[in-house]
């Protein structure tokens, strides 16, 4: 029996992810640096799966490391063999992520995460390990207004964060010019969100978020006054940005099917876009969160904010073509879930 590491798999993708591997069957071994996130995750993913079947505790591999640390890294993949459940496959999810710090702060972006990815690479590489799931980003797009982006749009990362990410793809298009033993899906996510509809994980970043899902999350709480919205004048219909959400939960069940694709298919590198094809302005989400759970949620509207674009749409069909995966869940769902887990999480 093998097992699939996943990196980063106690953040938000990774965990909802590390879930629905488990659930499918997979034994799971989770590297996670807990920069971003929390020890209190893995007892919330046990927790979760031992309430739809019995969870064999020889099933979930935790190890706090640093992915650039490549001796502890080799320690992992060893330690692995000795168990019995050798690392079949890799899910990187583990890098920074906030757009805005990223600006503020490129040189740590650019360490972090490639420095992160080179690492692991080196060292799968070393253990034959030549399956990997790249957990990439529709930020490497240039946004085109009323045009959903497929897999052949340009691309013009307008941030540091989504520079570093277009520069994995290419590292690991090399990776595979080089040696064609290899099978990469780079999964283009467009914006995951929601939570475990237990309510015992969803997102809950260290880092100060500029997403929206979050800000909402913080007025619910009482630690915004109010939510602002960036421009009210945009090229929509409500004048607000629209935006692709897709629930993160549909997005686990990406990478399981991901895994499927790359175990069944030739060696080859294929980037896909994981979204919902379909689009909800910031004024759609408030009005939505506001109805489904019965709260008000006071906005404001000021000025556009830099690097902002009007329409952020994904073109899925590949993915719903090449991948036997398509999302279930709608944007009534996503804002049920996370305000479940808000309660939750806030004794609420």
């Amino acid at each position: 029996m093998s097992a699939i590491l996943t990196t980063g798999g106690l953040g938000f993708i990774g965990s909802h992810t590390c879930i629905t591997l488990i659930n499918n069957g997979f034994d799971v071994v989770i590297v996670d640096s807990l920069v971003n996130s929390s020890k209190e995750t893995l007892e919330n993913i046990k927790k979760i799966v031992n309430s739809i079947n019995e969870l064999n505790d020889r099933k979930i591999y935790f190890y706090q490391n640093d992915l650039k640390d490549k001796k502890e890294i080799d320690k992992i993949f060893n330690a692995q063999i000795s168990l019995r459940k050798p690392i079949d496959a890799v899910i990187h999810f583990a890098r920074l992520k906030s757009v805005q710090e990223s600006v503020k702060n490129p040189l740590r972006y650019w360490d972090e995460n490639i420095s992160t990815t080179l690492s692991l690479l080196s060292i799968m590489a070393k253990y034959d390990c030549k399956k990997l799931v790249f957990s990439s980003s529709a930020t490497i797009y240039k946004p085109r207004q009323d045009s959903k982006l497929n897999e052949d749009s340009y691309q013009e990362p307008t941030n540091p964060y989504g520079n570093t990410k277009i520069t994995i793809e290419r590292i690991l298009n090399d990776l595979f010019l080089s040696d064609k033993s290899w099978k990469i899906i780079n999964l283009r996510y467009f914006n995951p969100v929601g939570a475990h509809p237990s309510g015992f994980i969803g997102e809950d970043p260290k880092i100060k978020a500029s997403n929206l899902f979050p800000i909402i999350s913080k007025v619910v709480l009482g630690d915004l006054e109010k939510l602002y919205i960036f421009g009210n004048d945009w090229p929509t219909p409500d004048g607000t940005c629209i935006r692709d959400y897709i629930h993160v939960m549909d997005l686990a069940d990406a990478h399981i099917a991901a895994l499927k694709f790359i175990k069944i298919n030739q060696p080859q590198t294929i980037s896909i876009n994981i979204g919902t094809g379909k689009g909800h302005s910031v004024l759609d989400v408030i009005k939505t969160y506001s109805s489904v759970n019965s709260i008000d949620l006071p906005y404001e509207f000021s000025g556009r904010r830099e690097g902002d674009a009007p329409f952020v749409i994904a073109d899925n069909s590949l993915a719903l073509k090449l991948l036997e995966w398509e999302p279930k869940k709608n944007m009534d769902d996503m804002c049920k879930d996370s305000f479940r887990f808000i309660n939750s999480s806030n004794g609420m």
